[in-house]
């Protein structure tokens, strides 16, 4: 990414939000990088009302209206988003994104990918998977964005143990922790060139 003057970030999220409240959070009185809109393709997502309760703006994009180029472009233009971040994101982002934003498209996963990766692998359907496989350890992964569903080029990876007395729900709240602790720290490496 180029370095520039000032950066503003489009957070994507489907659900809860408790990612993108960490990075709206962690950037609030940076420098450089502002977190300008929060984007859901849910109308009843909490992470829109977290955002509101943060002074973001926040808006609902539906998966019929990405394919509105022209429209999208238009909100991503008025708020001059120079990189997005997908923090618990669900939909596949559309080619002609991908190609506006290439390498300005970041997005984290609940897992060692390549592992357990893919359409339909998210949140406790990745836990639980990887607590089926036997697995002695699971992390996060942070990884540009392309075209296919968590295949882009990795940053970073963290991992944690996975134990065999665990169920989705005590494996996520480690995997949770890593998400808030490395995320913020790794968007503002890319963006700063570190």
């Amino acid at each position: 990414m180029m370095k520039k003057e000032n950066v503003n970030i489009a957070i994507l999220a489907s659900g809860s939000g408790t990612n993108a409240e960490n990075i709206i959070r962690y950037f609030k009185q940076h420098d450089t990088i502002k977190i300008s809109l929060v984007i859901s393709n849910k109308q009843d997502a909490y992470v829109l009302q977290r955002a509101a309760n943060l002074q973001v703006d926040a808006i609902t994009i539906s998966a019929k209206e990405w394919k509105d180029e022209k429209m999208v472009t238009a909100i991503l233009d008025k708020y001059k988003i120079d990189f997005l971040v997908l923090a618990g994101y669900l939909l596949l982002i559309p080619a002609w994104l991908v190609k506006r934003y290439a390498d300005n498209i970041l997005n984290i996963h609940p897992a060692l990918l390549p592992a357990y990766g893919g359409k339909g692998m998210y949140g406790d359907h990745v836990h639980k998977a990887v607590i089926e496989a036997g697995e002695k350890e699971s992390g996060i992964t942070i990884h540009y964005v392309n075209e296919h569903f968590d295949q882009g080029d990795a940053i970073f990876q963290a991992k944690c143990p996975v134990f065999s007395a665990d169920t989705p729900k005590t494996l996520a709240t480690r995997i949770h922790a890593l998400e808030y602790r490395h995320f913020p720290e790794v968007i503002e490496k890319v963006i700063l060139g570190d």
